[in-house]
């Protein structure tokens, strides 16, 4: 059957149901609607034709003939059939020669109301409508007045007609409008299919999505996340052949996580306002921090807030009112929401739980890690007040939200428990250990639950989720899927993946930097070196996991082997100094001196060092 029979067909048998019912309560409306008429005629009649009556039967002598005449002059008028007088007796007195006698009877002697009814002749029906009328000198009966109602049957076949023939226009109306929007309709739908099919639309932001046709949307739905999972697929074997930049990351975030506002919750912030104490004037500085290196580029493409802890002591003299600082200072493009911890705070839960114990615990690096009860009820407090922060600052039920390191592991649970609809993607910046070495922590339990609030939690090598998995599976009573990467725990589902952390490339400061030629040679100069000596250098934290005395035990070891570049090779390492209040970095503090001390006294003659060390 076409496309266009399947809705002219019901359509048509729809309208015919409705005639069927529709034709007998209009002709049964049309009937009494006339009759109503015919009894408002008839007490119209009686009412005038009473006095003139009155004066015709008042002398006895010749009222038949008077009375006659006068019944004759009224019956003149549209569909009168007859016209008699009932006296007061209820006895026929005066009647028109076509008065049915036979059939109508007059009304009891004691009638003083209207009366009317309808009788069905095989003529045709007739309406008899009985009416009291008086003179002067009283009461003189019922008038009697006969309509033909023939007429009433051929308007009735004429209605009936007229009805039919309207719902048939009704019908061919609807039926072509209906066949010219399915066709349409048809058309739009094929071509939204070739469309999807095509590849259109399947890639737009759901702006895009939302002026889909709606009866596509669900198809486009599927074929979006097909899409997606193919993208994926080919991404993880063909990672090199993606353009990052601004505005990709703008168009994944918006496309695969499908939301606009964009919070970025870590400890450390990326700019930080410090006061000189020679000339008392504040200055930005930028940390040294693979975290902020790696995602300032992202919250800037996306003009979000980023929620960290205000470290610097010019910190609370540049925010507003509500703790709120635009970045960067030259082209602001996002903004920075401090948060204030107590040094009781920031000893416990940063210096303590977070870097004397995480921190050498995930890393393996035979550093013994230290948790204390005090410095867990810091982390605790911490955790929770970022949460209520970061639950103010979102303006949107849905926020994605990219919880950042070791310092927030308790913060996704929270999350989860105020924003039940945000995204929350957490990336762990340090290695997961195995389930052994994990195992020593007094509070796993709770730090596995808070990490799986996460929508998303993502390490750098498959290694590290892998080791999550087990940890997990150890630990937890959680469902751990491998093939799919997922820990189903509590009810939420969390995704696991490797997401290898990337930088800016290329760094923004190289638009403002010398050429490279010049730049060296500013660096022998500011150093006093000749200008055939090579350069090595290492940009770090003064961490124990950085490796800077394994490389100036490489520098000593080449100048022991290879004696010819002595004088011709310095090595320079910079190190910025960090969490200098823990007792094991005071100690790495003075290992990477003496040791670099230690070397320039053997290797070192004149003006030249081998190691050039630069802690500021």
């Amino acid at each position: 059957m076409p496309l266009s029979l399947r809705f002219v067909v019901p359509l048509a048998l729809a309208l015919a149901a409705i005639a069927y019912a529709v034709v007998p309560l209009v002709d049964r409306l049309t009937f009494q609607w006339f009759v109503r008429d015919l009894d408002a005629r008839g007490a119209l009649i009686a009412q005038t034709a009473q006095e003139p009556l009155a004066e015709l039967v008042r002398d006895p002598r010749g009222a038949k003939a008077r009375v006659q005449r006068y019944f004759e002059r009224i019956m003149q008028g549209e569909r009168i059939f007859a016209i008699g007088l009932c006296d007061r007796t209820g006895r026929l007195a005066f009647a028109s020669p076509t008065y049915p006698q036979h059939v109508v009877q007059c009304p009891p002697a004691d009638n003083k109301e209207a009366r009317s009814w309808v009788l069905q002749l095989k003529d045709g029906p007739l309406h008899v409508s009985a009416n009291p009328v008086a003179g002067d000198s009283g009461a003189l009966g019922n008038l009697m007045i006969v309509h033909d109602m023939s007429f009433v049957e051929r308007r009735s076949a004429d209605t009936k007609k007229y009805v039919l023939w309207l719902f048939a226009g009704i019908a061919a109306v609807v039926a072509l409008i209906t066949m010219i929007i399915a066709e349409i309709s048809w058309r739009g739908w094929v071509a939204g299919m070739k469309a999807l099919l095509s590849g259109e639309t399947l890639l737009r932001s759901p702006l895009g999505l939302a002026s889909t046709a709606p009866e596509l949307r669900p198809i486009a739905r599927d074929l979006q996340a097909l899409v997606r999972d193919l993208e994926a697929e080919r991404a993880g074997r063909d990672e090199s052949q993606t353009t990052w930049g601004p505005e990709a990351l703008r168009r994944i975030l918006r496309q695969d996580l499908k939301g606009d506002e964009v919070l970025i919750v870590s400890n450390r912030e990326p700019y930080v306002h410090v006061r000189r104490k020679d000339n008392n004037v504040i200055e930005i500085q930028r940390p040294a921090s693979g975290l902020v290196t790696a995602l300032e580029p992202i919250v800037r493409a996306c003009s979000g807030t980023w929620i960290a802890h205000g470290a610097g002591n010019a910190d609370r003299d540049t925010v507003d009112k509500n703790d709120h600082v635009m970045v960067p200072p030259e082209h602001p493009a996002y903004r920075i929401r401090r948060v204030w911890l107590s040094p009781e705070e920031e000893q416990g839960y940063y210096f303590g739980f977070a870097n004397e114990g995480l921190w050498p615990l995930c890393h393996i690096a035979h550093t013994r890690p230290v948790f204390r009860s005090p410095d867990w009820e810091h982390y605790q407090s911490v955790n929770r007040r970022f949460a209520e922060i970061t639950a103010d600052e979102a303006h949107t039920e849905d926020p994605i939200i990219l919880v950042q390191d070791y310092h927030f592991a308790l913060l996704p649970r929270m999350l989860r428990e105020r924003l039940p609809r945000a995204t929350i993607i957490t990336f762990w910046h340090i290695p997961w250990p195995n389930p052994e070495a994990f195992g020593i922590m007094p509070w796993r339990e709770e730090v596995l639950d808070g990490l799986l609030g996460s929508s998303i939690l993502g390490f750098h090598t498959q290694f590290h989720c892998n080791n999550f998995f087990d940890t997990v599976d150890r630990f937890l009573e959680a469902r751990v899927d491998r093939e799919t990467f997922s820990i189903s725990y509590g009810g939420d589902l969390t995704e696991v993946r490797r997401y290898p952390i990337s930088i800016e490339w290329p760094p923004s400061a190289l638009q403002v930097q010398a050429p490279v030629e010049e730049c060296r040679k500013r660096v022998r100069e500011r150093l006093g070196l000749a200008p055939d000596v090579k350069l090595g250098i290492g940009v770090d934290r003064l961490d124990y996991t950085k490796g800077i005395l394994e490389r100036f035990s490489a520098v000593e070891r080449l100048l022991e082997l290879e004696p010819r570049w002595i004088g011709k090779f310095s090595f320079i390492q910079i190190a910025a100094p960090s969490r200098s209040s823990i007792d094991e970095y005071q100690n790495l503090d003075a290992r990477v001196r003496t040791l670099a001390a230690r070397i320039n006294e053997r290797f070192g003659k004149g003006n030249y060092q081998p190691i050039i060390l630069k802690i500021e």
